[in-house]
């Protein structure tokens, strides 16, 4: 089974920039997607990008898409966010989760996860 550990997130200004990084251990030959996910106290676990591993075909949500790049390094097993012009409604615990399967339709759904990281803090603030 294979372990998640996201960092990168921080206390940043509106207009920022940060990159979150989720290193995965263990074998990731059975995952057919990586995702990330934000959750904010009270609300449900937001799909905000995913990237399919078979083909590299990368998705985004509406709230983030031309601001935020998902990315992985198969070389260091690690997936990557990077979030550009960041507002104050990016404000959450980000997450990232692997998938056995990868469903185009609606790969912005938790239940389509399989393992997932303990979360990182940002917070966008003046």
């Amino acid at each position: 089974q294979v372990q998640l550990v996201e960092s990168g997130g921080d206390l940043v200004q509106p207009g920022g920039s940060l990159r979150l990084s989720c290193a995965v251990s263990g074998s990731t030959l059975y995952y057919y997607s990586m995702g990330w996910f934000r959750q904010v106290p009270g609300k449900e676990r937001e799909g905000i990008s995913c990237i399919s591993t078979s083909d590299g075909a990368t998705y985004y949500a509406d709230s983030v898409k031309g601001r935020f790049t998902i990315s992985r390094d198969n070389a260091k097993n690690t997936l990557y966010l990077q979030m550009n012009d960041l507002k104050a409604e990016d404000t959450a615990v980000y997450y990232c989760a692997v998938g056995l399967s990868f469903w185009a339709t609606d790969w912005w759904a938790a239940r389509r996860y399989d393992n997932w990281g303990q979360g990182t803090q940002v917070t966008v603030s003046s």
